[in-house]
């Protein structure tokens, strides 16, 4: 069996589709879960539950629990991957 993840949700490749493993639901019927790590509702593809919208950011996931997963890509380029946040920023969230 393949075993992948999807916003922090651990899915499955059933065929030529994936489901998420806990529900049996195939990601593409419901793609806009909640974070899996920090429960949150998906309110878009734009839009990262957990970081929101960043200014000067094209896009940035959080990595849902996966460190390494995790990037943020800036309009000038850059881009940095495998961030941690910090217990200061967490507690104030």
């Amino acid at each position: 069996m393949i075993r992948s993840t999807w916003r922090g949700h651990t899915i499955i490749k059933v065929g030529d589709l994936w489901e998420y493993e806990d529900k049996g639901k195939l990601v593409i019927e419901a793609p806009m879960r909640t974070c899996g790590q920090c429960l949150r509702p998906q309110l878009g593809n734009d839009y990262d539950p957990c970081l929101g919208w960043l200014p000067g950011v094209l896009n940035a996931c959080c990595g849902h629990g996966k460190r390494d997963d995790s990037y943020i890509q800036f309009a000038n380029g850059l881009r940095i991957e495998g961030f941690v946040i910090s217990q200061e920023v967490q507690q104030k969230s």
